[in-house]
């Protein structure tokens, strides 16, 4: 089955060589995504709440328009610049998910593009989508 290339003005656009999701079959593979606005191109200032809220916001309107929901998502990478501010993030985050949270990795890095404060990637899988 080709893949598909997946892209929404509801999340930002890819700064670089990369599409923002990619639909293989019945996985859909989620890009990094930073706190960035869509409608304004700008890195969304505040806090961690504020930069969480703003991370998931675009990987739902990813998922959307793919055709997918959180509900379908089965594994998660969040690089965190800071790990301190992990019980900080988890409040946000879990919010988007039920009581069948995906599978995650959370790692602290060095640095994040444009000095974020985190990035996360998803893949989700939906056996009926194709």
């Amino acid at each position: 089955m080709p893949k598909k290339t997946i892209l929404t003005e509801k999340a930002p656009k890819p700064i670089g060589p990369y599409s923002q999701a990619i639909k293989a079959g019945p996985f859909l593979f989620i890009s990094g995504q930073i706190p960035i606005d869509p409608s304004t191109g700008e890195v969304v200032k505040g806090d961690i709440h504020e930069q969480t809220l703003r991370v998931m916001e675009n990987i739902k309107a990813i998922l959307e328009e793919a055709g997918f929901t959180f509900d379908d998502v089965v594994k998660v990478t969040v690089f965190l610049k800071d790990l301190s501010l992990f019980s900080k993030f988890n409040e946000i985050y879990g919010t988007f998910f039920g009581n069948n949270p995906p599978a995650r990795t959370t790692v602290e890095v060095a640095n994040l593009p444009k000095n974020v404060l985190l990035e996360v990637e998803a893949i989700a899988y939906k056996e009926s989508c194709c």
